[in-house]
């Protein structure tokens, strides 16, 4: 189960803060151009990097039982823009991480600040483990600006703490482009992720999430996406609210 919390988006909230580790739809304050232009992504280095991390996956995880690669999922059109989740790349993508985690809005609720080994030492589990938590990047225009952790939340220490189903599979996120934030792009993202997990994984019949019960933003930003508060549970960490987002939701959309 990840770290700490961090507030979310009303209408007129500060920012996008939120459901992570603890509560991760978290701004980066100090993420600013530097952090995205030399992450720049084109239509060709994302095709490398699916075929890369499909060879990955299926070493890790042959028949897909887990939750796949969402390197091979497609685009989601929205609003904001065209979004893709990209794996993480550790060698690539550390460094802009860690500093997103040293920013002090993100770093009180993922309780990652420091050097990058810290922030390293948080990835590698996911990276080497056997798919059942993804780290991803999240790709608005070609241009990273948030990062997302899919795990199956029915395997997940959270399972503990609420009648999991079979499939059952979780988010967390942070929002670190400074560009993105107080224009609703958490809302419109999450409601994205969450359409991305449930057509590309057909026996997940739930997404589910758990931020912090105090953080009203992040609740919020949740609900304005289509889920719906299930129950309080009190985690090791935070009493937070449990937030499930419906196959059937979706499908009679």
């Amino acid at each position: 189960m990840p770290p700490a919390d961090a507030p979310a988006e009303p209408d007129a909230a500060p920012e996008e803060q939120g459901s992570g580790p603890g509560d991760r739809e978290t701004p980066a304050a100090h993420a600013g151009t530097e952090d995205t232009l030399d992450l720049k992504l084109t239509e060709e280095l994302l095709a490398l990097i699916s075929a890369d991390r499909n060879k990955a996956a299926r070493r890790r995880d042959p028949a897909g039982e887990l939750l796949g690669d969402p390197a091979t999922w497609p685009g989601a059109t929205t609003e904001a823009g065209v979004f893709h989740l990209v794996p993480v790349v550790l060698e690539r993508d550390l460094a802009v991480l860690s500093r997103w985690m040293n920013d002090p809005a993100v770093a009180a609720f993922w309780e990652l600040a420091g050097p990058e080994s810290v922030t390293a030492n948080h990835l590698r589990p996911q990276l080497e483990g056997d798919g059942r938590s993804l780290p991803c990047l999240g790709v608005l225009d070609g241009t990273p600006m948030s990062y997302w952790e899919i795990y199956r939340a029915d395997l997940d220490p959270l399972a503990r703490h609420y009648p999991a189903r079979l499939h059952d599979t979780g988010i967390h996120l942070l929002v670190g482009g400074v560009g993105n934030r107080g224009r609703g792009v958490g809302t419109t993202l999450l409601r994205a992720v969450a359409d991305l997990v449930l057509d590309n994984l057909p026996r997940c019949g739930r997404v589910v999430a758990e931020p912090d019960l105090r953080n009203t933003p992040s609740v919020s930003a949740f609900l304005s996406a289509g889920f719906r508060f299930s129950a309080e549970v009190d985690l090791p960490d935070k009493r937070a609210a449990l937030m499930i987002r419906d196959r059937t939701y979706r499908d009679h959309l």
